[in-house]
């Protein structure tokens, strides 16, 4: 079931994406359909579907997505602000069945964001 996502496609080299970051825990890829002028998104190799799948054995990996997002913040010149976004299931937003951080800048954010 997992396997069919776009981003276990993606991790799997079966389609193509541009991707700007891995590593044997995660990988880091450009939005094909961007909210900000650097929107990159950020997922583990693991097959996590939602940010409620996690258990106490992902807290490592938690914590290395936001410190790639921290790198990839640097690399990408975002040192005016930046945004990182988590979307939980489909009221959260979520549109693919597999965890991703959005990394966001490039611009000012508002809020509420929506």
């Amino acid at each position: 079931m997992m396997a069919d996502n776009i981003f276990m496609k993606i991790i799997q080299r079966t389609i193509p994406a541009k991707i700007i970051h891995e590593d044997e825990w995660s990988l880091a890829f450009h939005d094909i359909n961007p909210q900000a002028p650097v929107h990159v998104l950020i997922i583990p190799k693991k097959e996590i579907r939602t940010l409620d799948d996690t258990t106490e054995e992902d807290q490592s990996l938690l914590g290395h997505l936001l410190l790639v997002a921290r790198k990839l913040a640097r690399q990408l010149q975002l040192d005016q602000g930046y945004r990182l976004v988590i979307n939980c299931r489909e009221q959260g937003g979520q549109t693919v069945p597999h965890l991703h951080v959005h990394l966001l800048g490039g611009r000012s954010m508002t809020w509420p964001p929506g």
